[in-house]
């Protein structure tokens, strides 16, 4: 029934795949052959500042002005700090570098063809179904660059873990999440990710990110923070607020002793606490 509902919108459907699949997975894998996966998620960290940039055109009423211009030019800095300090003179890592921003603007593009488009259907028929496009686009890639060896076992064990986990399961686990909690709770991870990306990349992969890649990733999350008229993600918000210690009342006099033969009080505070 989910998939009947996605009738007369394939060319809608074939876009979207394109621009969320079809571009960033292969652009992201030739790029990574060149830089680490430390300095590619902080590449993708711009995502928002490239929304930001696309709505000039295709949707005037998010024009950048005030606290948001700002931003766009603080998140650009960023790039350029990137790219001009940690692989400026390295033609294979600015090969590299320019692959995943090219794919950055792909996933920065899909989510507007989602949101214009597609919005109104069920989420995990349209991401089922965009992947099957995906594949289809992608296949005569494959055949072309078909390995001339077996791929070795961690290898194989690395792209079932990219095609089950990092996207099948990802793509359905956020669609869940955009239904659950809006996709303005959802965003809270265009911050997380980068920050994680870069510590795995250490941690796992003995990454080294130099000077330019900290700074470039500062100014970046400024520039996305203020491209986004300088609010929180509402779920980053809510977690913030949550750590937050309210004021709590003062007990009412007899709430601070239990009388012989009442029932004990059902306060788990200690009795007298503030």
């Amino acid at each position: 029934d989910a998939l009947r509902t996605l009738k007369g919108r394939g060319r809608w459907l074939a876009a979207y795949a394109f621009l969320e699949i079809s571009i960033p997975f292969p652009l992201i894998a030739a790029g990574e052959k060149h830089v680490d996966s430390s300095l590619a998620a902080i590449i993708i960290a711009s995502v928002p500042l490239l929304v930001a940039v696309l709505a000039l055109r295709f949707d005037k009423a998010e024009r950048a002005t005030g606290s948001r211009l700002v931003g766009l030019l603080v998140g650009f800095t960023g790039v350029v700090v990137l790219v001009g300090i940690d692989v400026a003179g390295r033609s294979d890592e600015l090969l590299g570098a320019g692959f995943i921003l090219i794919a950055s603007l792909g996933y920065a593009a899909g989510p507007m063809v989602l949101r214009r488009h597609l919005s109104d259907l069920d989420q995990r028929a349209v991401m089922a179904v965009s992947l099957a496009i995906a594949a289809v686009f992608l296949t005569p890639v494959t055949v072309v660059a078909l390995p001339t060896e077996m791929p070795s076992a961690d290898a194989t064990l690395s792209i079932v873990v990219l095609g089950l986990l990092c996207t099948a399961a990802a793509f359905v686990v956020f669609g869940r999440l955009i239904a659950e909690i809006g996709p303005g709770r959802a965003l809270v991870i265009t911050y997380v990710n980068p920050v994680v990306a870069l510590a795995l990349g250490m941690a796992v992969l003995g990454e080294r990110p130099g000077a330019g890649a900290i700074a470039g990733l500062l100014l970046i999350l400024a520039g996305s923070w203020l491209s986004t008229d300088g609010r929180l993600p509402p779920g980053l918000h809510a977690v913030l607020n949550r750590g937050r210690r309210t004021p709590r009342r003062s007990p009412a006099p007899s709430d601070s002793r239990v009388s012989r033969g009442s029932p004990p009080s059902t306060d788990p505070r200690p009795a007298g606490s503030s």
